[in-house]
């Protein structure tokens, strides 16, 4: 059994069952390798204030900085994969997230916030690119297998900071120093993602003719409504998962005078609640279509940001976390799903949705941070309410085009 995908002069690149099959296992490796770097860093965040002694506005600021790369490198990402192809790209720009995150350990162990600072700006050009890469990779291996998998290449994600919050809980009671922790496990996840990346789908599978013309076009996909609107459910979902990413922790701990380690256990219950839900997400999907259950969990984030944020005793706050979780989950990919409906112009829309969420995801954390200042981390989370019920409003936008395959069912 083969599949033909049309190569960059118009002829068929032939891939075979196995072939896609072990492209699919390799993509959702390399979210979950993504989102061990991630969590790596994320659960060491009390560790890093205290070390920098930072205000939480300061912290803030330091995050909004660490943005700064994302949010310019990533307009620019389909282009980015369209000349080196996703396999390049991904890990080349792998390898800038990781040289960032080692030099802002280093940062952190000298104290200074100036050698912290640009380096996270790179770890944030590291993220932008590659992010935006394996969305696309993983388009087009949900295409070739015509599933709406994408929900399970983020519960890849999931997994990683799942494992990745673990290693940090055990580091953080361990007081480990930061450089030393960040420097095993991320040169353990780059050895694994190299291997990954050999079973990535062929080059001219994704350089197609048609999305060379779709590249080439990228600005209009900025003009068109359905795309922006997609863009915003997409934003609502990335800033309720990248809140708890980065002030979940810390919440706790000065919400309810915890420990470090239970810190990063309660970020370990968010990602964990988000996983199972990523897991259920196709069968969900299949079953509802994407409207009703992009509602569905638009409404559990509702209730899970508000237990956490106004529940008076920890255990009624970890049961938000879990809601919160569950309902932090699909957005992302399905929206990403959504993007791709129409293969010819799926780079172009792709990288517009995955601006904005990213933007959201990297950008609308650190500016919680200035609030937090004034009302503390708990209440500073509730703002996120806000965006939530924006997207619950434009989830319709999501349904697939009339031309869609079947990989993506309404």
């Amino acid at each position: 059994m083969s599949a033909g995908a049309p190569g960059p002069a118009g002829t068929a690149v032939e891939l075979s069952a196995t072939a896609v099959r072990a492209a699919s296992t390799a993509v959702f490796l390399t979210f979950a390798l993504n989102g061990f770097n991630f969590a790596s860093w994320a659960s060491r965040l009390p560790a890093v204030r205290d070390a920098l002694d930072l205000r939480p506005e300061q912290l803030g600021l330091l995050l909004l900085v660490g943005a700064v790369g994302s949010l310019l490198a990533m307009p620019l990402s389909g282009l980015v994969v369209q000349r080196l192809g996703a396999p390049r790209a991904i890990v080349s720009f792998a390898g800038l997230n990781v040289a960032g995150l080692l030099v802002a350990g280093l940062g952190v162990l000298l104290g200074e916030v100036w050698v912290v600072a640009p380096a996270l700006v790179v770890m944030g050009v590291g993220i932008g690119v590659g992010d935006a890469a394996m969305n696309l990779e993983g388009a087009a291996v949900e295409q070739r297998l015509g599933r709406a998998i994408m929900p399970r290449f983020h519960a890849g994600f999931s997994f990683g900071t799942m494992a990745g919050a673990a290693l940090g809980a055990v580091a953080a009671r361990l007081e480990a120093p930061l450089l030393l922790h960040l420097a095993v496990v991320l040169g353990i996840s780059t050895a694994a993602l190299l291997v990954c990346a050999r079973s990535f789908l062929p080059a001219g599978t994704h350089d197609a003719e048609e999305h060379a013309e779709g590249a080439a076009r990228a600005g209009s996909a900025w003009l068109e409504p359905r795309t922006l609107l997609i863009g915003l459910v997409v934003m609502a979902a990335a800033l309720t998962e990248g809140a708890a990413n980065d002030w979940v922790g810390l919440a706790v701990v000065d919400g309810f005078d915890v420990g470090d380690d239970l810190a990063a256990l309660t970020f370990g219950a968010f990602v964990t609640a988000m996983t199972a839900m990523r897991l259920l997400g196709t069968g969900l999907l299949d079953r509802f279509g994407r409207v009703r259950v992009l509602q569905i969990v638009s409404v559990l984030a509702l209730a899970g940001l508000l237990l956490f944020g106004l529940g008076p005793t920890l255990p009624i706050a970890l049961v938000g976390v879990l809601l919160w979780g569950m309902g932090a989950a699909l957005g992302f990919p399905v929206g990403m799903s959504a993007a791709s409906d129409d293969p010819s112009r799926a780079p172009a829309r792709v990288a517009v949705v995955a601006t904005i969420g990213y933007s959201a995801f990297l950008a609308g954390p650190p500016l919680l941070g200035l609030l937090a200042e004034h009302v503390g981390y708990r209440h500073a989370l509730l703002a996120i309410a806000v965006p939530v019920l924006i997207g619950l409003l434009v989830i319709p936008a999501a349904r697939p085009l009339p031309t869609a395959a079947g990989a993506a069912r309404g």
